[in-house]
C-alpha cells in the first residue's frame, strides 16, 4: 500500500470562505488553534459542524490543560483535540483523562451534539473512547524526557510536537538544529514504538521531506495568516515591479 499522509491547515479563526477553500483544495483536515486565535465558545458551536460538513476532519488545540476547554471542544463535535502545556508524564496522565468516558478516563457526559441530541448507551461511549483523538503537545523538556511513558498511556492516542516552544523551553531558538532533531526523533521513536498515530508541523520543505520520509500519519502543512501575508505579499511585490519599469518608461509625448 502506498503511503499518503493527512494534509493539514492551521486555522485562527472562524473564516467560513478560508474553510470552503482549505475543503476545496483537499486538505484532509483543521487544526482550530483555540489557544491562540479567535474562537469563542459561541464560535466553535457553530464552526465545528460547519467544517465536518465540508468533509474535514477537526482536530482543537484547546484554550489549555484543563478540563473544560476539552469537553465543550469535544461536546461541540471535534474529531480530536490537541492539550497544550503538558509538562510529565503526570500531568499528561491527570489531563487527557478528561477526553475520555469513564472508565478509562472522567470526561463528564453530555447528551447533545455528541449523541445526536438522543439517548445514548455505554456502547457508544466506549466507541467515543476508541474514536475520538486525545494528543498532548509535547513542548516542555520534561515531556520529552518522559515520552515512552506518555506514549503508553491509555488515554493517549497520539501527539503533536510543539517545536518553537519546545526549543525555546530547553533554552534555545528553533533553528532545526541537532538538538531539536534529537527531540523530534526521540519522541516520534517512542509513539512509533506504541503504535500510536503522530501529527507533526512541517512548515519548511526541510520539515516536509523528514516527515514523508519518516511516514507522518498527519502533516500540518500551512497557516491560515502566514499563508495569508505571504500571498498578499506576492501580489504587492509584483506589482511594485511592474510600477517602477513602467515609471522607467519613457512617456509618449502629447501634441
Amino acid at each position: 500500500m502506498n503511503y499518503r499522509p493527512k494534509t493539514g491547515f492551521w486555522l485562527t479563526d472562524s473564516s467560513a470562505p478560508a474553510a470552503e477553500i482549505v475543503a476545496k483544495l483537499g486538505f484532509d483536515f483543521v487544526v482550530l488553534d483555540v489557544e491562540h486565535g479567535m474562537f469563542d465558545l459561541r464560535n466553535l458551536e457553530y464552526f465545528i459542524p460547519l467544517l465536518k460538513g465540508l468533509g474535514l476532519d477537526v482536530w482543537a488545540k484547546v484554550l489549555g490543560p484543563a478540563q473544560e476547554p476539552i469537553q465543550q471542544a469535544l461536546d461541540f463535535g471535534a474529531d480530536g483535540v490537541i492539550i497544550p502545556h503538558i509538562r510529565d508524564v503526570e500531568h499528561a496522565a491527570k489531563i487527557t483523562a478528561h477526553a475520555k468516558y469513564p472508565p478509562l478516563g472522567d470526561r463528564s457526559l453530555s447528551g447533545g451534539r455528541t449523541f445526536g441530541y438522543n439517548a445514548w448507551s455505554y456502547d457508544q461511549v466506549q466507541d467515543f473512547n476508541r474514536t475520538v483523538q486525545c494528543f498532548p503537545l509535547i513542548e516542555h523538556p520534561d515531556g520529552v524526557r518522559d515520552i515512552e511513558q506518555i506514549a503508553a498511556l491509555p488515554t493517549v492516542d497520539g501527539f503533536q510536537i510543539g517545536t518553537s516552544d519546545l526549543a525555546l523551553m530547553s533554552g534555545r531558538g528553533y533553528s532545526q538544529s541537532e538538538a531539536d532533531w534529537a527531540d523530534i526523533n526521540k519522541c516520534v521513536n517512542a509513539f512509533k514504538a506504541a503504535g500510536k498515530s503522530w501529527l507533526f508541523p512541517a512548515w519548511t520543505e526541510r520539515e516536509q521531506r523528514w516527515a514523508l520520509d519518516n511516514e507522518a500519519p498527519l502533516m500540518l502543512i500551512a497557516v491560515q495568516y502566514h499563508f495569508l501575508r505571504a500571498a498578499l505579499s506576492q501580489a504587492k511585490e509584483a506589482f511594485d515591479v511592474l510600477a517602477i519599469g513602467a515609471s522607467e518608461r519613457p512617456r509618449a509625448v502629447s501634441l
